[in-house]
């Protein structure tokens, strides 16, 4: 059955026309369906709504970056970031190109205020903590999109879209749905009769107990032109996972939404203590990233301590991914690592004894 993938293309407009021409190009030539601003010319929160249906549709989003920040919406957030914000939160595959020297572009075509510099220089930063790859020509950001939409698509293949004579009949569509759910309830309940034996589930780590955690990231000089892996050990304990990582989860999350935040809160907590590093000093550090292996070893202990379990909300037989939701006993203690003490509380616990 012949696929055709759906790429969202964002990025401002008038400063970007040629490369998002060859982005467009590139995208054709891979037999994929590009669409992006160019449906919406006048942005405004009643097309945003349109616009956020249209990037849930798409199998993969690509943002160029370059001297502008772009259209503000009413809440000061420019739409361009609004677009990569939620397709960070549905947990869409997303590819991020940025300028490797802004200082180059023509000024016609960057920020010419202080405010739209810094608002663009924090997007970037938060965009350089996920994939993301560097381009200085029109031409050579055709060259790196159709290379890495090559990968990703071998990486996590898409839903994509067939022809409507390619599909399969209703009967058919009908009994793959009623196999999905049989399979779903078969998982929840043998999990649901493992976790009813509490004396194993206390003899695993947990709590305030820490377990190492593997890293990686790239330190990049000022112009991204080297680049260097570096790999790192993080610590937390069970509990600062929960509470950092997790509260993704209430609702629910695919697996590449709670890597993401994984990603976000190693960043987080090791940026300032590896700033210090005399190897690093002067680098950019960008990219980081938990081990493959530790992320799911984390996924499978949580599931065996009852703290998360796979999400049985109803959702399109061409939705692939894996979702997880936090239990009732996962929410519980979500709540007691999160909630805000009170006043009183907080005054008793600094008391001391004194001898």
């Amino acid at each position: 059955m012949d696929k055709k993938y759906q790429v969202f293309i964002s990025s401002t407009f008038k400063d970007l026309q040629d490369e998002r021409q060859e982005v467009i190009q590139a995208i054709l030539e891979l037999d994929c369906i590009p669409s992006g601003m160019e449906l919406f010319p006048a942005a405004n929160e009643t097309q945003w709504e349109i616009i956020k249906e249209v990037i849930r549709d798409c199998d993969y989003y690509i943002l160029i970056l370059a001297g502008r920040y772009g259209s503000l919406s009413d809440d000061g957030i420019s739409y361009t970031e609004k677009e990569y914000d939620f397709a960070v939160e549905i947990g869409k595959p997303i590819i991020a190109f940025t300028h490797k020297d802004i200082g180059k572009i023509i000024s016609e075509k960057t920020e010419d205020t202080d405010e739209g510099k810094e608002k663009l220089n924090k997007f970037k930063e938060k965009v350089e903590t996920q994939l993301c790859k560097h381009w200085d020509t029109a031409e050579g950001l055709g060259s790196a999109v159709s290379r890495s939409m090559i990968q990703l698509i071998k990486k996590e293949p898409g839903i994509g879209w067939v022809r409507g004579d390619q599909l399969a009949d209703d009967k058919a569509k009908n009994e793959i749905l009623n196999l999905k759910k049989e399979n779903e309830d078969l998982k929840a309940k043998l999990l649901e009769l493992s976790n009813k034996n509490d004396e194993e589930t206390s003899k695993l780590s947990q709590g305030d107990e820490r377990l190492e955690i593997h890293y990686s990231f790239s330190a990049t000089n000022e112009n991204y032109l080297k680049s260097k892996k570096w790999s790192g050990l993080f610590t937390p304990s069970w509990n600062e996972i929960i509470a950092n990582v997790f509260p993704v989860c209430i609702d629910e999350a695919n697996e590449r939404k709670i890597r993401g935040q994984f990603n976000y809160f190693i960043r987080n907590e090791k940026f300032d203590n590896l700033q210090k590093d005399k190897r690093l000093k002067g680098k950019k550090l960008v990219g980081f990233e938990i081990e493959e292996k530790d992320f799911h070893t984390i996924i499978i202990q949580l599931r065996a301590l009852n703290i998360i379990d796979n999400s049985t909300k109803n959702r399109s037989v061409r939705d692939k991914s894996t979702y997880w939701t936090l239990t009732d006993n996962g929410n519980k203690q979500l709540v007691m690592l999160r909630a805000i003490k009170s006043r009183e509380v907080k005054e008793n616990e600094e008391i001391k004894e004194v001898e």
